[in-house]
């Protein structure tokens, strides 16, 4: 096999053309998002990045996933799947980010440049595995990464409409020679129902636990596979899927539940009060869960929430079974000062805090024999090293111990398999959730009342660049503009139990705010006084923040 570098751009000049307009665009903590329109030329060098990635790694299958998550209907996004589920080796981001912004003329030289870099034959085969959201425009930006693999004589693997969390699996049993499952849809479905119907047993309800879930697909893609999930469930979790063909993400998904501490809209009747209901977002990767109670007063239960839940569990069965491993738990700045209060004091399990964005999380989990990581917003999951799982496995076959050891163990064995390790899954995550509820008989009050949250909020402040805002220390301490921080620090004394830190968005010209104090009525005036300091400070544009109701 011969491939000629020319053939790259003469293709990009003929269909894939980058306007000379078109602004300079950065791999984020999510790859490239953007809107959509925008977006044609990117998918392109991205599908030339992932042929090339495959030839680096040996030409190990590498994922691209097209989906723009939780951001609005009109925008999309692309990022590259590494050969065991992870995220994008932060080297390689550096890499894409200067292939997709070179101008069309550089772009034969870029690639040829990226080969010499990293040692790359292209004699070699590149395996590329394409996914995509929902949304109208995914065929048309999918069209664009094949051609750009098809551009180097790669081979493309096109699994259509799955959620992200699905295209990391195939990915990972790929790569794995199937060690890890099948990589098919229907593979992924079996090995999580298999693991959830033997952890769930016969009886479907337990105490307070009810059978009955409400799940919000936010219009996207995870209400179409939640609708087969259902079938193969045949009545072990009843789910009724609501908010299944609107606009993607609007009024609705894990994000607006999230940020809003509302329902989303379309919510059934019959969810109230008290119904026990469940959001995912567009690209169901992100999972959060809330109910209304019988007074109509939101209850927000989060990514924090979800981790401590299933940590807990966690730890009582590995203690109960008698193996010797290490847990630990990582969150980010945006975890609730409460649940990490409560993990560390009263869980008793070790707590590490690193940067925003899920490859900082799952990167430092990597230190525990089992790590449990997620973000306030409901994207994580559990990864088991090698260690964990061969002592597990040992312990369910272990004579000398006793046989509620031994079925504790293969009890710990099943979570494992209704865990996706390689990202974090709604639907994985939503499952884990559903099988440690019914376990310990608890609704959703139960579990509301482990600890209280300090009230909280998000706030977004559009600045004319967001680059002008630097942060260090896991994205808790502002660096520039000089003084900022200080100032931050001035407003966040004055309120008990005050923290409140600023961080730029990775995908757009905003600066997300986040405090929380002792009361709802201080948390929304921390919020608000730290956004007028940041617009005012920072180059905000537009409409100055207004104080949320309280």
């Amino acid at each position: 096999m011969s491939v000629n570098l020319r053939s790259v751009f003469a293709f990009a000049k003929e269909y894939h053309q980058k306007k000379e307009s078109q602004k300079d665009i950065q791999y984020g903590t999510a790859g490239f998002r953007s809107h959509a329109d925008n977006l044609d030329y990117v998918m392109y060098r991205m599908g030339v990045l992932a042929a090339l990635r495959s030839r680096a790694k040996a030409s190990q299958a590498i994922g691209v996933m097209i989906t723009a998550s939780h951001n609005p209907e009109h925008d999309n996004g692309v990022k590259l799947i590494d050969p065991l589920g992870e995220m994008l080796e932060q080297r390689w981001e550096k890499l894409a980010t200067d292939l997709v912004n070179v101008p069309d003329g550089e772009l034969e030289a870029e690639v040829a440049r990226i080969c010499e870099q990293e040692k790359i034959d292209n004699n070699e085969q590149a395996k590329v595995f394409v996914g995509m959201d929902t949304r109208y425009h995914s065929p048309q930006l999918s069209r664009a990464v094949v051609n750009g693999v098809l551009a180097l004589k790669g081979t493309v693997t096109e699994f259509g409409i799955v959620t992200t969390p699905m295209l990391h699996y195939f990915v990972t049993c790929t790569n794995t020679q199937n060690a890890y499952g099948l990589p098919t849809e229907e593979g992924y479905m079996n090995k999580l129902i298999t693991a959830f119907k033997t952890l769930r047993g016969d009886s479907t309800e337990n105490g307070n636990y009810k059978n009955q879930l409400f799940y919000d697909g936010a219009n996207g893609v995870g209400s179409l596979k939640m609708l087969g999930f259902i079938k193969k469930l045949n009545g072990s979790l009843n789910v009724k899927v609501f908010n299944s063909n609107g606009k993607i993400n609007f009024k609705c998904g894990a994000d607006f539940v999230k940020t809003n501490h509302r329902v989303p809209e379309a919510l059934p009747e019959d969810a109230l009060p008290n119904g026990r209901c469940v959001s995912v977002d567009g690209d169901a990767d992100r999972v959060v869960y809330y109910f209304t109670d019988s007074d109509g007063v939101f209850h927000l239960l989060d990514g924090d929430r979800i981790a401590t839940l299933l940590a807990g569990y966690l730890k009582d069965l590995i203690e109960k079974c008698g193996v010797k491993l290490e847990m630990g738990l990582v969150q980010t700045a945006y975890a609730n000062g409460a649940s990490t209060d409560y993990i560390v004091n009263q869980m008793k399990i070790p707590v590490s805090c690193t940067r925003t964005g899920v490859k900082h999380l799952h990167h430092k989990a990597l230190d525990y024999d089992i790590g449990v990581y997620f973000e306030a917003n409901g994207h994580g999951t559990i990864i088991y090293s090698n260690k964990a799982k061969d002592a597990i496995r040992a312990a369910s076959k272990d004579e000398t111990i006793s046989e509620e050891q031994r079925e504790t163990a293969k009890r710990l064995l099943q979570m494992i398999d209704l865990t996706n390790e390689t990202v974090g899954d709604a639907i994985s995550d939503l499952l884990l959730v559903e099988t440690v509820l019914h376990a310990k008989g608890w609704s959703l009050n139960d579990w509301l009342a482990s600890y209280t949250d300090l009230p909280n909020l998000l706030e977004k402040v559009y600045l004319a660049d967001r680059n002008v805002i630097t942060v260090t220390d896991a994205d808790r301490v502002v660096v520039t503009p000089e003084g900022l921080q200080d100032s931050i620090n001035e407003i966040v004394a004055k309120f008990p139990k005050g923290r409140s830190f600023v961080r730029p968005s990775g995908t757009e010209d905003i600066v997300r705010v986040y405090a929380e104090a002792d009361t709802r009525a201080n948390a929304v005036q921390l919020a608000y006084e730290v956004a007028n300091l940041v617009f005012d400070k920072a180059g905000g544009v537009g409409k100055r923040p207004e104080k949320m109701e309280i």
